[in-house]
């Protein structure tokens, strides 16, 4: 979205305002063009000819986006069974889904495994079990390498206290259980977290994975995962893609070469390419000025948009309805009965009641942690796509907060 002429406009000259006219408030609006930028830059960076992205899909999987990846060449990777199944409704085959789940259910196991997919395993105790019930099925391993990456600790998974992934150090456990169940491991994978800024650290991560695929000698897919830093606040700084991709694929080939086999590179970002695609639009419902602080509070909340006081994330605000209005200092805050605080001393074009509120880099993990808390309905979503827009998602309605209940005569 850029200010053009005194106005917000997002791809194609559309009119957020009359988006939100037309569509209501809030809304989740993401642009295709971006998402396509984002896969196209990804795929360009690496010049290992079997690369592989996997669309971390638990960033935003509304089956409209789903489709869009599998259109341009992605794969899907999925932590849940019904992940699995909404990437099948999408058009994606079976050889293109990897499953990595964390403390699933085995019948989550046992679907996947009667559907065809990959299945990525992440405990000793799933893989000892594995053996006697799927002997015939290739796994991958998830390894936690045990590198502290991420922008913080909510948001790093690899360090050694994590719950995901077998320690590396267990490495000798696991050939013992796959020498004597006589499991075929197809892939190695790791993922250390988010906001990974420094190309060190995946390069690090690789050699750890490297080291440990020459004792498996089945193998036909390595994943690096991803973590890659996307821009939040103005001037900021993001995961150099580029020079990751040549650096990474040239020791891939030095790798495979010594491995004797093309194995497939493969990466699965969720946040790189749908974040900055996304924005989210709430309504000014109320500038309420206490004897310290000017309140904006908006008809959303953490219910919509958890993630800046989930994780303490930043996403740029603006007065998209009179942007050129002299600044102001304000706290900008949602409507749900509880401390839902989007930012604190934000300087934004001065505010009045009715005013849209943009939200930037709304695009993962914004709908997809949405909830019905204070029993209110989830926003609609729509996406730009070829210049024009298309409503994607309808706004609940209080019929959908009662879908599924089943109302005791008392």
């Amino acid at each position: 979205m850029e200010l053009i002429n005194n106005k917000y406009q997002l791809s194609g000259g559309i009119d957020p305002l009359e988006l939100c006219k037309k569509y209501g408030t809030p809304l989740y609006v993401y642009d295709a063009a971006v998402m396509e930028r984002q896969y196209h830059r990804l795929t360009s960076a690496f010049k290992w000819p079997k690369f592989k992205a996997h669309y971390a899909c638990k960033a935003l999987s509304n089956i409209s986006v789903l489709r869009l990846f599998k259109k341009l060449g992605a794969g899907l990777d999925c932590v849940s069974i019904y992940e699995v199944k909404l990437g099948l409704h999408a058009g994606f085959s079976v050889d293109d889904i990897l499953f990595t789940p964390n403390f699933a259910s085995s019948e989550e196991f046992e679907e996947a495994v009667q559907l065809g997919i990959k299945i990525n395993v992440d405990a000793i105790p799933m893989l000892e079990n594995w053996g006697l019930h799927h002997k015939d099925h290739p796994i991958c391993l998830r390894i936690n390498p045990h590198l502290m990456a991420g922008g913080n600790e909510k948001i790093s998974v690899g360090h050694i206290d994590s719950k995901f992934g077998i320690s590396i150090h267990q490495l000798p456990h696991v050939l013992r259980i796959v020498e004597n169940q006589g499991l075929t491991v197809e892939g190695l994978h790791m993922h250390t977290g988010s906001d990974i800024l420094d190309v060190d650290i995946f390069m690090r991560g690789a050699e750890i994975l490297f080291d440990a695929a020459v004792k498996f000698p089945d193998l036909k897919y390595i994943d690096l995962g991803s973590g890659f830093k996307v821009p939040y606040k103005p001037d900021d700084i993001e995961t150099d893609i580029e020079e990751l991709g040549e650096k990474l694929s040239a020791r891939f080939a030095e790798f495979c070469a010594s491995y004797n086999r093309e194995l497939t590179l493969m990466v699965e970002p969720g946040k790189f390419l749908v974040s900055e695609s996304g924005y989210l639009f709430a309504k000014c419902t109320l500038v309420k000025q206490t004897t310290s602080t000017a309140f904006v509070g908006l008809d959303t909340g953490l219910n919509h948009l958890i993630r800046p006081m989930f994780y303490g994330a930043y996403h740029k605000i603006v007065n998209v309805t009179e942007p050129t209005f002299k600044p102001r200092i304000y706290n900008v805050v949602g409507n749900i009965c509880e401390t839902d605080t989007f930012a604190v001393d934000r300087r934004i074009a001065e505010v009045v009641e009715g005013d849209i509120i943009g939200f930037y880099n709304a695009g993962a993990y914004g709908w997809m942690m949405a909830s019905n808390y204070n029993s209110r309905p989830r926003p609609a979503e729509v996406l730009i796509h070829e210049g024009k827009a298309h409503l994607i998602r309808k706004r609940e309605t209080v019929n959908d907060l009662l879908n599924g209940q089943i109302e005791l005569e008392i």
